[in-house]
């Protein structure tokens, strides 16, 4: 779910047109590899140093590329493990960027990105790279990502992506060891001039523990604390896996509309676009995108996945197309429908805008329509008409 500071100038961006995530995702993720120098205690993928010879291949992975494009061309993410780990990254990065999609690369804050990398990475058409950091200070951020020096190394590359001139994505996964951090965490933040800041809230897979995610009313405090955040700072701030933000959002921007009298909350349609929400010409998507629904995830060996924190398999690319896999799979179709969601997210007036993190509903009930676990919102009884 993405929220941006304030508004852009009219006819600033092309907007981009209405999507049908029955058809065709907005975002499609390629986990190039799963190898990686890094061991970080909350890693969906559970990386490992070596590269699996199982990995999809450079023209395998031209062949997955041209069936991402054909299904309208979604913003293409090239993550791992470590893409860098690849001898052929930047060969399937000029192939995405030809294709004309919107290449965004996830490396690992690792030795393998240096200037000479970042500066092929931009040559060959990448339009953004994203980083994460975990912390405000190395203590925290090293700790999390269990690799010392980390802190350091992910400053460096920071100032390089600026010298190079990319457009930069730093990430930081929320958790119960960064929470009191989160303030001092942002003012770095701002300091590095990023296109978007992206949040990802924990979700027990991989190596994240269930020990470790923010109960339900720290999720809530915040969502409340990024709605106020995002009014202040020169950058997006965009969520993962906290689908339940999109009904604070629009809880805060019924409330501050009734104080000045412009309306009712009756008369604030169910919805996140609008003055205020804009979407760029990377990271953007036009509605409230859900594990499934409105993304994909391509695993190394070609699994397809709902996403990167949902570990259930809707087929394989080396077996069947991916728009089929897409497009007509069980798990993916009841991913996407509304009326098939348990407990109170099924009775959610909310839920065709949020639907809760099936993600995580999965992870904490082994069943992924299950009722957001992470979610304090008691819904009333649904309007007809209203929700799935």
């Amino acid at each position: 779910m993405q929220h941006p500071h304030a508004a852009r100038q009219p006819g600033s961006k092309p907007a981009m047109p209405e999507m049908d995530f029955d058809v065709n995702p907005f975002m499609a993720f390629w986990e190039t590899t799963r190898a990686c120098q890094l061991s970080c205690q909350h890693c969906r993928a559970e990386a490992q140093p070596e590269r699996n010879p199982r990995e999809l291949t450079t023209e395998e992975g031209f062949r997955l590329m041209d069936q991402i494009a054909a299904m309208g061309q979604p913003l293409f993410i090239v993550t791992g493990g470590d893409p860098m780990m690849r001898p052929d990254l930047y060969t399937l990065l000029e192939y995405g960027v030809k294709k004309n999609m919107r290449v965004s690369l996830a490396p690992s804050t690792t030795p393998l990105v240096t200037r000479e990398a970042l500066q092929r990475v931009k040559d060959v058409g990448v339009a953004r790279v994203s980083f994460s950091i975990d912390g405000s200070k190395a203590e925290t951020h090293d700790a999390f990502r269990r690799t010392p020096g980390s802190f350091k190394r992910c400053l460096e590359i920071m100032d390089l992506i600026g010298q190079v001139g990319l457009s930069l994505q730093m990430n930081t996964t929320v958790s119960k060891h960064n929470l009191n951090d989160l303030d001092a965490l942002a003012a770095l933040v701002t300091t590095f001039k990023p296109a978007m800041w992206s949040l990802f809230f924990l979700v027990p897979t991989g190596r994240g523990q269930r020990e470790d995610i923010l109960t339900p009313q720290q999720h809530e405090d915040v969502f409340n604390w990024l709605y106020d955040l995002s009014k202040k700072v020169p950058f997006d701030v965009k969520t993962t896996a906290a689908m339940h933000f999109r009904r604070v959002l629009i809880q805060r921007r019924r409330a501050e509309a009734q104080t000045r009298g412009q309306a009712t909350a009756s008369e604030i349609k169910l919805e996140v676009a609008g003055p205020g929400f804009n979407y760029d010409e990377v990271g953007r998507a036009p509605k409230g995108v859900n594990d499934g629904n409105g993304c994909l995830f391509v695993s190394h060996t070609g699994d397809v996945y709902p996403s990167g924190f949902l570990p259930l398999i809707g087929g394989n690319v080396r077996e069947q197309p991916l728009a089929d896999i897409y497009r007509n799979s069980q798990l993916f179709r009841d991913l996407r429908d509304t009326s098939k969601l348990k407990g109170k997210c099924g009775r959610c007036e909310y839920n065709r805008i949020c639907g809760g993190s099936r993600a995580r509903a999965y992870g904490f009930t082994g069943d992924y329509l299950a009722a957001e676990p992470c979610c304090v919102y008691q819904p009333a009884k649904k309007p007809a008409g209203v929700g799935g």
